[in-house]
């Protein structure tokens, strides 16, 4: 007789067993058990973050989180995600999260829920009331392989690390790049010191492997590197404005992705929205293959 699953709040202590069913349930999202202990400790209080693990036997098989969106300026949007360890599936798990979360949403105020789905997973979300919206694909690149060499740099610009730029001028290029990146709800309140916590200060970001593209002092280019032993996921490449056009993005991300595969990282992954076309031709000329498409889909609570 099958154990029923046991579902409670995660902790920080949960962060090991969170990111192994993570990393079974989609490889391709590369998120470190000291990244994942920070993401259950570390949110600004306004998100409402609630955390859930389902236990069987001991064992965490599932994970599931949502709250609210704080980085943007539209009122009651929220996100929401489920991972169910594929043995544990077709047993009620994911319905008894998903009731949870909903249900915890609506008390703090959320009006619409994001969430992604694997096509596996659609059926499942259709049936709580998700609707499909956009595509969000998913890349990986093998950096044993041979990489194209970088474009040259344009003359007035320099090619640095994170690590030696100034905290509020990478915040200032990270939230004007953002503001444009595609969604269902704009990043436009992008608040500093959240973000310095959240982001900056976080142990997911490599700031050795990232690479800023400077203007004088000012970034107005960056990628930003995230390592899980020899892996590494690509959590942001953006441009400002004024300097696109230059092949600025090809830039930073080919020197960062060769200065990775020298530190030893052996694979890359990065994900795009199907409409913002100028990164997804960046990362084919990479040499990025698509591993997965996720379904970006929303629901009305």
């Amino acid at each position: 007789m099958t154990t029923r699953a046991a579902i409670r709040q995660a902790t920080a202590d949960d962060a090991e067993a969170v990111a192994a069913v993570r990393a079974l349930v989609a490889p391709y999202k590369i998120m470190s058990p000291a990244a994942t202990r920070h993401m259950l400790t570390v949110q600004s209080p306004g998100e409402r973050f609630l955390p859930l693990v389902a236990e069987r036997d001991g064992e965490v098989v599932a994970w599931a989180s949502a709250g609210l969106n704080v980085w943007t300026s539209e009122p009651g949007q929220a996100h929401l995600s489920i991972y169910v360890h594929p043995e544990h599936r077709k047993q009620g798990i994911g319905s008894e999260l998903a009731d949870r979360l909903h249900q915890h949403l609506t008390e703090v105020g959320a009006i619409r829920v994001r969430t992604f789905v694997q096509p596996d997973g659609l059926e499942f979300a259709r049936n709580l009331g998700y609707d499909g919206t956009r595509q969000m694909h998913f890349s990986g690149i093998d950096l044993t392989s041979s990489l194209p060499e970088p474009p040259e740099t344009p003359e007035g610009i320099e090619l640095v690390a994170l690590d030696t730029v100034d905290p509020h001028t990478a915040y200032t290029a990270d939230a004007i790049a953002s503001l444009d990146e595609p969604s269902d709800s704009p990043l436009d309140a992008v608040d500093y010191d959240q973000w310095l916590e959240e982001i900056w200060n976080g142990p997911a970001m490599d700031k050795a492997l990232s690479v800023a593209a400077m203007a004088g002092d000012e970034v107005v280019a960056f990628t930003v590197v995230e390592t899980d032993t020899d892996r590494m996921w690509s959590g942001m490449t953006g441009t400002i404005p004024g300097y696109r056009g230059k092949g600025l993005a090809k830039l930073v991300k080919s020197v960062a992705l060769r200065r990775a595969a020298a530190a030893g990282i052996t694979a890359a992954y990065t994900s795009n929205d199907d409409e913002n076309g100028p990164m997804l031709a960046v990362n084919n000329w990479l040499g990025y293959r698509r591993v997965q498409t996720e379904l970006g889909l929303l629901r009305t609570l």
